[in-house]
């Protein structure tokens, strides 16, 4: 596979290595961007692997909570001034509300919403607004309390990255804490248990990778190994982060000092896993100018 100028920039961009290492890394993985990242990791020189999930994408979340019930909602749009149209602010509201009684994201879309499925609403917004939009995602959580923040919030209840967290016991200003580190440090899972297998053991293969770039015997790189997947499930997992509001305390001992119980939360990032093509302008005016 030819490895492009932009290959490489893309994976200087995730990873901050040079030049020839992040060509190189291409280059033996046969331009498979994620093996890169895995390959230079292993050479020890990602200076530090970035997570993919960039803000590619424009638009709003929006959180509602009713009762035991929280649901955030992602409806994206081209460009970031959409998103501070009352218009559409008013329709990812709605849809937002809608959400607290529908399933999943394919049953919201089929929603009624004021005589009108929830999909044929977001039609029917881009034609009068003029920009592409898309109702992306939705997530649910219920428990005793459930609390909800927004981050950088553009009007109530909705802005660039909207969190719920659901609890028992506690009260609701220790969930909201919760929620504000959880916007903050973007936990992959609740606990380890919760973590998708196929994670932990793809980093336990990349750091067995480095571990024996080292040339240590196994029995020390299986010590190794151990102690740094411990830290790599500490640092991905709400339960096991030093909690930002007290460094002092992980979550989970936050939580029992606060007599709560954390048992699920939702994290939802405008554009996350989205990838945004970046437009050369000059080559649009040119184009433009030729006809």
């Amino acid at each position: 596979m030819a490895i492009t100028a932009s290959m490489v920039k893309e994976l200087r961009d995730t990873t901050g290595a040079g030049m020839m290492d992040a060509k190189k890394a291409l280059t033996e993985t046969d331009g498979d961007m994620e093996a890169a990242v895995d390959w230079l990791r292993t050479k020890g020189l990602a200076k530090a692997a970035k997570k993919s999930g960039r803000t590619a994408a424009e638009g709003l979340v929006a959180v509602v909570v009713e009762g035991g019930k929280g649901v955030a909602v992602e409806v994206n749009s081209e460009t970031d001034f959409v998103g501070k149209n009352s218009e559409f602010q008013q329709m990812v509201g709605d849809i937002a509300k809608t959400a607290l009684n529908a399933a999943d994201i394919e049953a919201l879309k089929a929603a009624d919403m004021g005589g009108k499925s929830v999909e044929d609403t977001v039609t029917a917004k881009i034609a009068t607004i003029g920009e592409n939009m898309s109702l992306r995602r939705m997530a649910r959580v219920e428990g005793e309390t459930v609390v909800s923040y927004v981050h950088n919030a553009v009007t109530a209840g909705m802005g660039k990255i909207g969190v719920l967290v659901a609890l028992s016991g506690g009260d609701e200003a220790f969930g909201k804490q919760v929620a504000m580190h959880i916007a903050a440090v973007n936990p992959a899972a609740l606990s380890e248990a919760d973590m998708d297998p196929a994670i932990i053991e793809k980093e336990k293969q990349v750091q067995m990778d480095i571990a024996r770039e080292s040339g240590k015997p196994e029995a020390v790189i299986e010590k190794m190994i151990q102690g740094r997947m411990g830290k790599f499930v500490a640092e991905s997992t709400l339960l096991n982060q030093q909690f930002v509001i007290n460094p002092d305390l992980t979550v989970g001992e936050a939580a029992k000092e606060a007599g709560a119980t954390v048992t699920g939360f939702v994290r939802l990032e405008v554009g996350e896993g989205i990838e945004k093509k970046e437009e050369d302008f000059a080559a649009e005016v040119a184009k433009a100018a030729q006809g």
